[in-house]
């Protein structure tokens, strides 16, 4: 398997803001107004998560972290998927798979009937893996966000 999935951790955040604000600028053209929305989503999830309905997981080999994810309360019966992020070097090793399967078995687990997510139509990997899994693209409409023209993408689940 070569990688290992533990609890994030406080001490995670700092990379996984680092990853995603340069990542994502980098990559996907985003401005400086994305950075600042992950440091508030990790922000409230570690200052006032209810352990017994919601978790973060990091996938990692050894010291280096590979990904993270994270099952939050949207309502008493819907969890919502964020922060689902592997490092490139990690793509195709079965570790986003293997997150995606902690973060639903989780939700089902703790109650949850079904689960929603927010993406962008342009994050092509991530709808393949969210459809193979069993997620239904539940709405698409064209938004200007963080700099760009993009579509964002609502995906749904039911247990």
């Amino acid at each position: 398997m070569g990688f290992a999935i533990r609890p994030f951790a406080a001490d995670d955040a700092d990379w996984l803001l680092d990853q995603h604000a340069n990542h994502y600028a980098r990559v996907e053209g985003f401005d400086d107004t994305f950075g600042p929305l992950v440091a508030q989503i990790v922000a409230d999830f570690l200052a006032d998560h209810d352990p017994a309905r919601e978790a973060g997981w990091m996938a990692h080999e050894g010291a280096v972290r590979w990904g993270t994810i994270f099952c939050v309360r949207l309502s008493d019966e819907v969890a919502k998927l964020r922060l689902f992020y592997l490092i490139p070097e990690a793509r195709g090793s079965g570790a986003g798979q293997a997150l995606l399967d902690r973060c639903l078995s989780f939700a089902r687990d703790t109650g949850y009937r079904g689960m929603t997510l927010w993406t962008h139509e342009q994050h092509v990997a991530a709808g393949r893996i969210y459809k193979r899994n069993g997620f239904l693209r539940t709405d698409a409409k064209p938004v200007h966000s963080f700099g760009r023209d993009l579509i964002e993408e609502t995906w749904e689940i039911s247990f």
